[in-house]
């Protein structure tokens, strides 16, 4: 990715040159840097994609997964929907430091792969560089339009609010991608030393406190009288219950990170016990994925009670999350 703001040192090198990996075996201690979202992972953000660690055109990142693409060069803290850009989530400075770069003019908007050439290489959308002790710098991309208020000579500390998590730039989902470098060579927070393989799981990460990678997850779901169309999903404009009279009851989830073989497993419990389970498995594997799953009614209306609606996305024999929703009919 063409990120479209560069960072102050050997410009050229940084955007043209071939990916270069950065190994964190230097005199000088590593840093340590905060979360630059404020969100709760897991729960209303998600762990999108990580650094690419293979220096060809293949894709290597740290869980082993397919959470990254060729030459991606950061980490990716996503929102669910973009309905979810109306809450405001903040993005805030990962360490003490100086704006060298900011930009904050772009429309929020999907990028559209069949005009390309409309971002005019402004592919990193609203953001900005900060530069830090030690040759240290990170880099913000992807923000809201007019939510960055620094400019180029302000001073951060940690935690100083950037901006907001937005839809700018050459990006098809809500998210902040924060690129970390090293004397102008890419760093992965998760993996400073670079990855060594999949049974070899990186002894520490750069972030304080610790984080931890994710490897997927179920972002959202909800109860529709019908099975939504994706876009509305996406848009986070899908229904969430239905009423009494709705001729089915269908549960649908929304995940991210999803691998060949893994498994949704749909279910729902009304008042008279279970209702449904439904199993999915994934013939590929999904950067971001729904299913659904439903009954129709057979009777003049749905029992009144409570309604549970429960998602989990299984690997094999391990349960990687599951989220629940619920409603009652009267």
């Amino acid at each position: 990715m063409t990120l479209g703001l560069t960072p102050p040192r050997a410009a050229a090198c940084l955007i043209a040159a071939a990916f270069s990996w950065a190994s964190a075996a230097q005199a000088d201690p590593l840093p340590r840097f905060a979360l630059p979202v404020d969100c709760t992972l897991g729960q209303d953000c998600f762990l999108q994609q990580y650094v690419d660690h293979d220096p060809g055109p293949g894709t290597r990142e740290l869980t082993c997964g397919d959470q990254t693409y060729d030459g991606h060069k950061g980490t990716d803290f996503a929102l669910a929907t973009e309905a979810d850009l109306a809450r405001h989530v903040g993005v805030l400075a990962i360490a003490p430091g100086r704006v060298t770069a900011a930009r904050s003019d772009m429309k929020d908007a999907t990028y559209d792969r069949d005009a390309p050439e409309a971002l005019g290489g402004r592919d990193c959308g609203n953001g900005l560089i900060l530069e830090h002790e030690g040759g240290w710098t990170s880099q913000y991309c992807h923000m809201a339009e007019g939510s960055i208020t620094l400019a180029p000579g302000d001073m951060v500390t940690t935690g100083t609010p950037l901006g907001r998590i937005g839809l700018s730039g050459r990006t098809e989902f809500p998210h902040l991608h924060l690129t970390l470098r090293h004397e102008g060579r890419v760093v992965d927070p998760f993996a400073p030393d670079g990855v060594t393989g999949c049974d070899t799981p990186p002894e520490a990460t750069l972030w304080a406190p610790d984080i931890s990678a994710t490897t997927g997850g179920v972002m959202d779901l909800g109860f529709a009288p019908l099975v939504p169309e994706y876009d509305a999903i996406r848009a986070g404009t899908a229904p969430r219950e239905v009423t009494a009279e709705a001729p089915a009851l269908v549960l649908w989830a929304f995940a991210h990170g999803g691998r060949q073989g893994d498994v949704i497993e749909l279910e729902i419990t009304g008042p008279q016990g279970q209702i449904i389970r439904h199993r999915a498995l994934l013939k590929t594997s999904q950067a971001r994925l729904f299913r659904a799953a439903g009954k129709k009614r057979k009777t003049d209306r749905w029992p009144p009670g409570a309604y549970l609606g429960r998602a989990t996305l299984w690997r094999g024999d391990q349960m990687i999350s599951q989220r629940d929703t619920r409603f009652t009919l009267p």
